[in-house]
Order: C-alpha cells, then structure tokens, then sequence
C-alpha cells in the first residue's frame, strides 16, 4: 500500500466520522458532503489507475484514460466476475495479508478480494459507522453462523466478528459451524438455550444471519412446536441468499414466520445487502429511532452511492425504473472503488429495491432473494 493511498485511507476516515449518522429524514446529507464525495471519488479513481494494473487494463480497454473522466458517475465500473480472473488490487503479492472470498457454491470459482491491515482497518470503519446507525451498540449479537476461525475468507463473518469485539461478547455468541462438506450449519440446542436465556434475562438480542440459517432455525422450531418472544427492543438482521442449503421462501414470508417464532415485529426485522468485492453495506431500515415510512429501500452509508443503470443504454434510470446495480464505494481503497454487480433493482429516491439477479447471470451466494 502505498503512502499516497495511506493519506487516502486517513482522510476517507474523517469523511466517515463526519457523516456516518447523517441520512435520512432526520439528518440528510449537506451539499458540502456531495463535494467532498465527488472530490475523494475522482482522488481515489486516480490512485488506482496509477497502482492497480488490472483496472488500469480495463480503463484503457474501454478507451478511457485520467483526462476523461471529471465526474464520479463517469468512473469505469468492473463487473463483479471479473475478480474471479484478475487480481485486481494496489497491493504486492507480499502484502495481501487476508482474500475475501465469494460464496458461491463450491464448484464455482470464487471472487478474491485482497487485503493488508490497513485497508482491513477501513473496512471495519466502514461497516461500523454504518452498522451502529441502524442497530443500537447495547444489543447483544447472537450470530447464527460459524465463527471467523471457521471461515476467515467471508467478508460477512468478519464483520459479524468485528460486531462481536466491539460489543464485548464472548467467542460463543457465534451459534454457527461449518459442516465436513462446506456448508454452514447451525448448533440448534446452542441457539434455542441462549434465546432461552435472553429472555430470562430479559435482555434484548440482535439476532444475525444468513436468509437459510432463519430457515433452519425457523423449521427446527417448528418441528418441536416451540415459539419465543425475545424482549422488547430486540432486533433481527438477515442477509444474503440461500445457495441451496435450505428452502427458499420470499422474504416477507421469511420475515413473518421471524415474527411468529420469535415474536420480533417486522418492523424491527431488516435486511443487508453487501458482498465481498465491496468494503461497505448498505440496509433497507430506517435510521436508529427514525420511523420508517412507505416501502423500503436500501441505501449505503455517504461513502458510497448506488446507480441504477440501463444494461441496455448505459445510462442511468429514472425513478421508479429498473436497472443494474452499480456501486461506487471509497472505501474500497486498494482494490476498485466502482463495481457493476449482477443485481437488479428498482431506483428509489436515495435507494434502490432489490429484485434479485438478472437474468441469465452467475449464480452468486450472497444474492439477496427475491422481493415477495
């Protein structure tokens, strides 16, 4: 990692400590933070033109060179497949420290993500400053999947494990394991006797996971007739697809069988979207505290932005329009800032509702699953 990129690193973290509770209703962003977005987006563009070898390749493929691009929507975007084949990255061979890694299934070539310490460091700022936006820092997680020593290439579990520190909790808040064959598997007498205690204890949980893993506990609890009411103020956070590891089910169906075994109102249920070629996350719950009205959509912190775009113009769409998913996200800092992905949504005032793949497109494991 290069010094020009560290001083990158240090300014894109006083961006962020400046505006990671700044959106929504009651806090929207000021126009000072548009230009300063624009601005770090242009410096960050720059800096991996001049480092990362694989994207410069791809610019100059595409014809399109520094003196080209003057605004952060022009910035070239790199599909999400292409970190199957290419490294693309600012860093040495001898620095890439941790890869992320897709969570396709097994017979699939999985994305790689290479970082060091530092960018690894600004991730965790990333994720955090977001996170602790929208689920409040006395919760105490219960993280239905394996623990990072288990799978220290999912961009997920480290940032499960990254609540987990932060939050004091020990190791065994991760009720997850993973199986001889790969797949993750939940300890179900682990989960049911510490949603058991929580309630005794009267303490409100923050329930993490994985759309199966909900699906496991969720049939487990069914098929013993078991039902809980976790305490007031207790939250449930559910991410990613099903990767065939369990019967998928829409999400508003998931959302109330959540519900009805866990006793957690829809309103306190949200959904994250994010994979492992990004460096932030975006969620579709209104602010901490802040109602949420009308439909939801997804939205990323300030540092990044979302674009709905045309596959058949290029072009952005119109409100209320679909179009592919392309993401620009400055903390994605030694690695490409601009990624098209393979989703499609439909463009929301400040947001984006998720549909689900394109057609015809990769089956990826963290795919979000369809819209009811």
């Amino acid at each position: 990692m290069t010094d020009s990129l560290y001083n990158f690193a240090a300014r894109l973290r006083e961006f962020i400590a400046a505006t990671a509770g700044r959106f929504g209703a009651a806090s929207p962003l000021h126009a000072q933070d548009e230009v300063a977005f624009a601005t770090l987006a242009l410096e960050l563009f720059a800096l991996q033109f001049a480092h990362n070898p694989a994207y410069r390749k791809i610019c100059e493929a595409r014809g399109v060179a520094l003196a080209t691009v003057t605004h952060w929507t022009q910035i070239p975007a790199v599909p999400t497949a292409a970190f199957k084949e290419l490294e693309l990255t600012c860093l040495a061979p001898e620095q890439r420290t941790a890869v992320f890694h897709s969570s396709g299934t097994t017979e699939q070539r999985p994305s790689r993500h290479f970082h060091c310490a530092e960018s690894l460091a600004l991730y965790e700022t990333s994720a955090r400053g977001f996170f602790n936006a929208h689920y409040a820092p006395e919760l105490r997680p219960l993280i239905l999947t394996p623990p990072p020593e288990q799978t220290p290439h999912s961009s997920l579990v480290h940032m499960f494990e990254m609540i987990r520190r932060d939050r004091n909790q020990p190791a065994s808040a991760f009720v997850g394991a993973l199986a001889a064959d790969g797949s993750w598997v939940l300890n179900l007498e682990r989960a049911q006797a510490d949603l058991a205690q929580a309630i005794c204890d009267d303490t409100p949980l923050l329930l993490l996971g994985t759309a199966f893993s909900f699906v496991h506990l969720l049939d487990a609890l069914a098929e013993q007739n078991l039902k809980f009411r976790l305490p007031t103020g207790s939250r449930v956070m559910e991410t990613g697809g099903y990767k065939g590891r369990s019967r998928t089910l829409p999400k508003a169906e998931l959302h109330a069988l959540i519900s009805d075994r866990l006793g957690v109102p829809p309103a306190h249920i949200g959904c994250e979207y994010g994979m492992s070629e990004l460096s932030s996350q975006a969620y579709d719950t209104g602010k901490l505290g802040e109602p949420t009205y009308g439909e939801r959509s997804f939205h990323f912190p300030p540092w990044a932005r979302a674009q709905l775009i045309s596959p058949e113009t290029g072009r952005a769409v119109a409100v209320g329009e679909t179009g592919l998913i392309r993401i620009v996200d400055l903390a994605n800092a030694v690695s490409v800032l601009a990624i098209q992905t393979e989703d499609l949504g439909v463009r929301h005032p400040g947001g984006f509702k998720l549909l689900g793949r394109a057609q015809l497109a990769e089956s990826r494991g963290c795919s979000l699953m369809p819209a009811a």
